[in-house]
């Protein structure tokens, strides 16, 4: 069967059943490779895609649920020339290492920041708290998104 979605703004018709995880049509078929594999259970947070509005562990979603959702993934909040606030914000925190939980971290912050535009630094640690980063720079990341919300206005 074909599925019709709208991703990062475009339309796309992807051939897939409809119990197919909305990761494996985001890497395989739309060649969106910001969310990373990682456990496959939705217990580590690695792979994030934001539909309804909300994040969403795209390992355990299936594409049939997602219904006409805009489906926003990590390339779809800004551009190298212009990355999205959280972006900077990461950049200029330096709160990557390897990067394979950045998508996760940024996706579920920008919703925290979507729906709480002047988190505490206990909230956003509540937020990110099913996120795992093995490098441990939570730290970093808490810091990032806290700058985020200033340089957005948010807080």
């Amino acid at each position: 069967m074909t599925i019709s979605l709208k991703v990062n703004g475009a339309q796309r018709a992807v051939p897939a059943a409809a119990d197919t995880p909305l990761l494996y049509i985001l890497r395989n078929d739309l060649m969106l490779n910001g969310a990373k594999f990682g456990c496959g259970l939705a217990q580590c947070g690695a792979l994030h895609g934001v539909a309804h509005g909300r994040a969403v562990r795209s390992c355990v979603t299936e594409i049939g649920s997602t219904g006409a959702a805009e489906i926003t993934t990590i390339e779809g909040l800004g551009t190298f020339d212009k990355p999205h606030p959280l972006q900077q914000a990461f950049i200029d925190e330096q709160a990557a290492q390897c990067g394979h939980c950045l998508n996760g971290m940024i996706m579920t912050a920008n919703d925290l920041l979507d729906r709480n535009p002047h988190p505490t630094a206990p909230e956003v640690r509540e937020e990110l708290a099913q996120n795992l980063c093995r490098c441990g720079t939570h730290g970093r990341i808490i810091r990032a998104v806290l700058r985020a919300a200033e340089n957005t206005g948010k807080t």
